[in-house]
């Protein structure tokens, strides 16, 4: 089974970027993030053409949505309200073997100061309910996926400066911290430090700003790819794919993929 998740920056305007990537990698479920459509503009149509049938999303117009696209069937799926904002940032899905959530975490504005930056606190509140939610709805043996952009990158090695970047939104400590509290609520294991060394550097985001991001290379890992416990010994395969960063009027982040022996 394999699994890609990508903040696509748009679905209606990269949807030919999406079909490229099917076409290349044959995913069997796709996770997007900043879909920024309403429900009634999703291009589903077009995406049960290519084989997706399943689908499950939530969107609003021009900011936020998430989707859930399946060749593999699932049970209706769920929308989750988060922090009292019905902002389009969660969604599950049941699959036989395991349960999917799909999550767009906020981007928490530019300063990491929760008095001046609502932004932040907005983020930071998200988090810290998502930790909470994940150890009171759920125990570590189910067998469990979360995707998304959760747009935290925790470690030294998935940043371009972790000294650089300390008071930076994304990798400052407070955030590393709520988004390893949430992660600890279940024992989720990261699969794609799984597969790659925590001493190597591993980025998922090219900032726009940056004109050759190949050659500058100052990334950021912050799409991620959780499983609970029961599901790490069927991991079998992960893939960043940086190369779509460089197709025609690309997303930021670039997708990410997982294998799973299922």
């Amino acid at each position: 089974m394999r699994i890609i998740t990508w903040n696509i920056n748009s679905v209606r305007l990269r949807l030919p970027l999406l079909q490229r990537l099917i076409t290349q990698t044959s995913p069997d479920i796709i996770c997007l993030q900043e879909t920024k459509t309403p429900d009634e503009h999703f291009p589903a149509d077009s995406l049960k053409e290519s084989g997706y049938e399943y689908q499950h999303f939530h969107g609003m117009k021009g900011y936020n949505g998430v989707a859930v696209i399946s060749r593999i069937p699932f049970e209706a799926g769920k929308v989750h309200n988060r922090v009292g904002k019905e902002d389009c940032r969660h969604i599950s899905v049941k699959f036989p073997k395991f349960e999917l959530h799909n999550l767009y975490i906020p981007a928490g504005g530019d300063e990491p100061d929760i008095t001046i930056n609502e932004k932040f606190r907005h983020k930071l509140d998200f988090i810290d309910e998502m930790a909470e939610w994940f150890a009171d709805h759920y125990t570590s043996d189910q067998p469990m996926i979360t995707v998304g952009d959760l747009n935290t990158a925790p470690l030294e090695h998935d940043v371009w400066s972790h000294k650089q970047l300390l008071n930076v939104i994304s990798h400052t400590p407070i955030e590393v911290e709520k988004h390893t509290r949430m992660q600890n609520s279940l024992d989720w294991v990261d699969a794609s430090r799984h597969f790659v060394p925590h001493d190597q550097k591993c980025y998922t985001w090219w900032s726009y700003r940056n004109r050759d991001w190949k050659k500058s290379n100052r990334g950021r890992r912050l799409d991620h790819i959780w499983v609970t416990p029961p599901l790490k010994p069927y991991l079998s395969g992960h893939d960043i794919l940086s190369h779509v960063r460089d197709w025609e009027k690309p997303s930021d982040h670039v997708p990410l993929l997982v294998d799973l022996d299922l």
